[in-house]
C-alpha cells in the first residue's frame, strides 16, 4: 500500500478533483513528484465507485484498489443482506479481495479472520478497517498455504472466487474457478460447520446440483430487479434438493423459495391476455421457476416460451412486476410517447421498438412487446 497517497495534500486534490474529467486530468499529469496521475486516477475511481456502491466506504483516509478489485466486490446492500445469514464463534474469508463481504460478516462473529495472496491488496484493506475502528486476523497467504498451515475449525468458511482466467477472460464453471470448488469442497468441509461461496450470476443453478454433493442453499440475489450473485452453502448435511432462494433486494417484493422438485411436478396452463400482467422477478427468472410461479398463484402463462403470467383478478403479494393492461394495436400508439419499453419472446428489441414506432423512453406505463398463444401482441399499462 502506498502510504503516500494519505497524505493531506494528496487526499485534498483527489476531492477536489472527484467530477474533473479523468482523461483531461490523465492529460494535465500528477502535481507531486512521488505520485503517478494514474495512482490518484485509481483513488479518484474508487471514490466515485465508493459512492453508489459501497457508500459505507465514501470517507476520507480509505485507500482503493485497482479497478478489476472494485467490480468484483460486492455491493454493500447485498454484503448486508449476506451477513444476516450467518453467526457464529468465527469465520474465515480465504479469499478477501477488497473485504466487503468480510466487513459485514465480522459484526455476526466474534472472530474473524481475512486471508489474501495480494500483499498490497490486504495492506489496503488492513489500513480501510483499522481507519473504520474494524478490527480483524490479516493473513497474507495463498488459501492452500493457509489452511494447511493452520489447525483451527470455522463455523463458516467463506470464499469468491477469482472469475477470470490469465488472459482476463471472465470464467463460470466451478472447475475453471481459483480455487476449484469441485475439488476443495470436502476439504472445506473438514474445517467448518458452513461454507459459503459466491459465484457468478451467469452460472447454471442446475449444474451446480449435479456437481456439489454437501449443497444445502441456493440464494439467487438481485438488487432492484438486477442479478448480482448466486451463493451456495454448502454443509455436512446437504443433498440434491438444495432449496432455492430468490431474492431482489431495495423493493418490497417477498422472497420464493422452492426446490427443483416443485418445479418439475408443476404444470403452467396457457390463457389469454386478461386484465393483469405478471412479470417475476430477475431472480426467480434465472432460478427457473417458470411451472411453479404459476402453479402457486393460480396465473396462466401468455406462452410457452413467454415467462410472462397473467389474471382477471389483482394477485396479492406476488414476487415481481404486477401491471394493469390493455390489449392494443400499433395503430394506437402515437409518435413521441413515452414509454418503458419492455419486449419478451418478441423479434424487436426495446431499441427497434422505439424506432419503429418513434417512441421515447420514460413516463409511468409500460408498453410490453411479446407473444400470446402464439401470437405477436402489444400490451399496455393502464
Amino acid at each position: 500500500m502506498k502510504r503516500k497517497l494519505l497524505r493531506a495534500e494528496v487526499q485534498n486534490f483527489i476531492v477536489d478533483n472527484l467530477t474533473f474529467d479523468l482523461n483531461k486530468l490523465l492529460l494535465a499529469g500528477s502535481p507531486f513528484s512521488d505520485i503517478s496521475v494514474q495512482e490518484i486516477a485509481a483513488q479518484i475511481k474508487g471514490r466515485r465507485t465508493a459512492s453508489t456502491k459501497f457508500p459505507f466506504l465514501d470517507a476520507d483516509g480509505i485507500l482503493f484498489p485497482p479497478q478489476l478489485n472494485l467490480e468484483q466486490a460486492s455491493d454493500e446492500k447485498v454484503a448486508r443482506w449476506k451477513a444476516g445469514l450467518f453467526s457464529g464463534k468465527n469465520f474465515v474469508d480465504l479469499t478477501a479481495g477488497f473485504g466487503i463481504d468480510a466487513y459485514f460478516l465480522s459484526e455476526n462473529f466474534d472472530k474473524a479472520t481475512l486471508v489474501e495472496r495480494n500483499a498490497d491488496l490486504l495492506d489496503t484493506v488492513k489500513h480501510n478497517w483499522n481507519t473504520l475502528g474494524k478490527h480483524a486476523e490479516f493473513t497474507h497467504a495463498d488459501l492452500h498455504e493457509f489452511l494447511s498451515e493452520t489447525a483451527d475449525y470455522y463455523s463458516l468458511i467463506y470464499l469468491d472466487p477469482a472469475r477470470r482466467d490469465s488472459q482476463n477472460r471472465k470464467m463460470v464453471l466451478l472447475e475453471d474457478l481459483s480455487p476449484n470448488i469441485v475439488e476443495l469442497q470436502e476439504r472445506l468441509l473438514q474445517r467448518a460447520d458452513t461454507v459459503a461461496v459466491k459465484l457468478s450470476p451467469l452460472i447454471d443453478l442446475r449444474y451446480l446440483i449435479d456437481t456439489l454433493t454437501s449443497l444445502k442453499e441456493i440464494y439467487v440475489v438481485a438488487l432492484k430487479n438486477e442479478v448480482k450473485e448466486v451463493l451456495i452453502v454448502l454443509n455436512k448435511n446437504g443433498n440434491h434438493q438444495p432449496c432455492i432462494n430468490c431474492i431482489n433486494l431495495n423493493t418490497d417484493q417477498p422472497e420464493f423459495k422452492f426446490t427443483f422438485d416443485e418445479e418439475n411436478k408443476a404444470t403452467a396452463s396457457l390463457g389469454h391476455v386478461s386484465d393483469f400482467l405478471y412479470l417475476p422477478s430477475a431472480a426467480i427468472l434465472k432460478a427457473g421457476a417458470f411451472n411453479l410461479i404459476a402453479d402457486r398463484f393460480n396465473l396462466q402463462k401468455l406462452d410457452r416460451n413467454t415467462h410472462l403470467y397473467t389474471s382477471d383478478a389483482m394477485i396479492e403479494d406476488f414476487p415481481g412486476r404486477v401491471l394493469e393492461i390493455e390489449k392494443i394495436s400499433s395503430k394506437e400508439l402515437s409518435k413521441n410517447e413515452r414509454y418503458n419499453i419492455i419486449s419478451k419472446n418478441h423479434p424487436l428489441t426495446p431499441e427497434q421498438i422505439k424506432q419503429k414506432y418513434k417512441l421515447k423512453d420514460g413516463g409511468s406505463r409500460y408498453l410490453i412487446f411479446t407473444q400470446a398463444l402464439g401470437k405477436k401482441v402489444i400490451l399496455r399499462s393502464k
